[in-house]
């Protein structure tokens, strides 16, 4: 008989890890955030921009199937898709452009590579069948979105990975990278870059607004600690996911919808962000 209970809590305790681990790695995850700045003109106000980030050819239906519908629910005014769109480990074009294909047709959507981009042989097709849909790839670029007469500025960068320079360390390439970017710094400036340790960059050159990833939240977060470990951040890292501010720069770090090494999330749901703009 007790060989029977332990048995069954056993069999009990391994359907709960089970279905645990089911809901953490494809039950999606809507945050929102409003940012307010006098910076932001008034014709602005509202704007709505959703991001997605790291989704790793994601190959879960229910999770695609979420996706597609949060996006058409939350009606954005533009989609940002800030890199690892697919995964270096396990590269498929299709599911990628598939995916870009249910939504292309919801909002313009604007697109920055990510570490796992550069590692592909396949990214030109890539890129060509981004094209061909018609999504924005901005390749250390600015496009100036205009709304009635005012005018933000969407700034692109390609990630640091690219760079063949390996005595530079990411924070320079970032720099110089922004540096090179021809824009107006008088209008409201947003700026799409994969990588969200180098957030002491993006405030010394004065950006508004980031929308960042590759952090994945950590894959496992506990409770009051957050993230345990990040590439190019280690053991409990500091940029992970939410909200960061400082002077007059402030960066939303998505979570991600993917998995890439590690295959699981825990207590790390997919996370899709939805961003809203108000004049102070």
């Amino acid at each position: 008989m007790k060989k029977i209970v332990i048995i069954s809590l056993i069999v009990i305790l391994l359907l709960f890890c089970g279905f645990y681990l089911y809901f953490q790695n494809t039950a999606l995850q809507v945050t929102k955030f409003l940012i307010v700045d006098s910076k932001i003109p008034k014709s602005f106000n509202n704007y709505r921009i959703i991001q997605i980030s790291d989704f790793h050819n994601t190959i879960s239906k229910k999770l695609t199937n979420q996706l597609v519908e949060e996006i058409t629910r939350e009606e954005p005014n533009i989609i940002v898709i800030t890199g690892d769109l697919i995964d270096s480990r396990r590269t498929n074009v299709d599911v990628a452009i598939n995916f870009l294909g249910k939504i292309k047709d919801i909002a313009p959507i604007y697109y920055v590579s990510g570490n796992h981009e550069s590692r592909i042989s396949e990214y030109e097709t890539l890129k060509k069948e981004m094209n061909d849909l018609g999504i924005n790839l901005l390749d250390n670029e600015v496009i100036e979105i205009q709304k009635k007469d005012d005018i933000i500025n969407l700034i692109g960068i390609d990630d640091p990975s690219f760079s063949n320079t390996i005595e530079v360390d990411d924070c320079e390439i970032i720099e110089d990278q922004i540096k090179s970017v021809n824009y107006d710094e008088d209008f409201y400036t947003i700026l799409l870059s994969h990588r969200p340790e180098v957030f002491k960059t993006y405030v010394n050159e004065n950006i508004n607004l980031i929308f960042s990833g590759h952090a994945h939240g950590g894959q496992i977060r506990l409770p009051f600690i957050g993230g345990i470990f990040v590439p190019n951040q280690g053991f409990f890292p500091k940029y992970t996911s939410g909200k960061y501010e400082e002077k007059n720069t402030t960066m939303i770090v998505s979570r991600g919808i993917g998995n890439s090494l590690f295959p699981f999330r825990i207590n790390n749901r997919p996370e899709l962000i939805v961003v809203e703009l108000k004049n102070k």
